[in-house]
């Protein structure tokens, strides 16, 4: 049929796919929210910056083995 109706047949798959658009979501939220104008040192926004990025990738990962997970 379709990637979605196909997709039923597992019930953790919608949410693999929920949780890493959330991750990505979250990720994108605290990058916007600009991390080098509140932390005292650039060192911390450094820091925050790499661990949101590494948590965009790892959502992205997630929802994308979620998805096509076979």
């Amino acid at each position: 049929m379709n990637v979605l109706t196909d997709g039923l047949d597992d019930p953790l798959k919608p949410l693999g796919v929920a949780a890493g658009v959330f991750l990505v979501l979250a990720a994108a939220g605290t990058i916007i929210g600009a991390p080098w104008t509140t932390q005292a040192t650039m060192g911390g926004a450094a820091v925050q910056i790499f661990g949101s990025l590494l948590m965009a990738v790892l959502g992205a990962v997630l929802a994308y083995i979620s998805w096509t997970d076979e």
